[in-house]
């Protein structure tokens, strides 16, 4: 079976890699040709997953997976939410949306969030999506080298490191895209059969 796996993020594509059974030919946008930039106007972290695995069905004709994530944090609102990417503007740089919320929480004791993904499957004509919740903090100050996005201010339940401070399988174990795609990948092996 061949699934595209709808994103231009690398640092995605190199997580979800890892976890998909090897039966599992992953094709990247780049793979099929899919050069423009999807649309991604829903106001949910769902209709955006969903949005974009439609738009590579229709456009495209491929099976496909996509997913959006997004950083929820409670005391603001449910903050920055579906808006993770672009929080700061347009330029959507990872500096400057986890600034904008520290600066945000600076005077705020209660830094609970949770990190949730979304994985949208469009399959042979139906539709289905799994979700991935991790819960933690956030954290005063970057720590971390590794990951992307909001990774070095966020710490999971349990966790004395930012998952900026976790090996790649270590952040896969216990963090959300990594439970989402666990959902996919049980899914995606009930059906290994009918593709043998």
């Amino acid at each position: 079976m061949q699934l595209v796996f709808a994103t231009n993020n690398l640092n995605k594509l190199k997580e979800v890699q890892v976890l998909i059974p090897a039966s599992i030919k992953l094709l990247s946008l780049k793979d099929i040709g899919c050069l423009e930039d999807i649309p991604e106007t829903q106001n949910t972290i769902e209709g955006n997953a969903i949005q974009k695995a439609e738009y590579i069905k229709l456009h495209y004709g491929y099976n496909c997976f996509a997913d959006d994530t997004g950083l929820e944090v409670p005391i603001l609102h449910g903050e920055p939410g579906v808006y993770s990417a672009r929080y700061a503007g347009p330029q959507r740089d990872a500096d400057d949306n986890m600034n904008l919320l520290l600066e945000k929480l600076k005077d705020k004791t209660n830094r609970q969030a949770q990190f949730k993904t979304v994985i949208a499957l469009h399959l042979d004509g139906e539709l289905k999506t799994f979700t991935g919740i991790c819960k933690g903090n956030i954290t005063k100050e970057k720590h971390g080298e590794h990951g992307f996005g909001y990774d070095p201010i966020f710490k999971a339940e349990g966790n004395t490191k930012t998952f900026a401070e976790l090996s790649l399988e270590e952040k896969n174990q216990i963090g959300h895209r990594g439970k989402a795609v666990g959902q996919l990948v049980d899914y995606l092996n009930t059906l290994t059969n009918q593709y043998a």
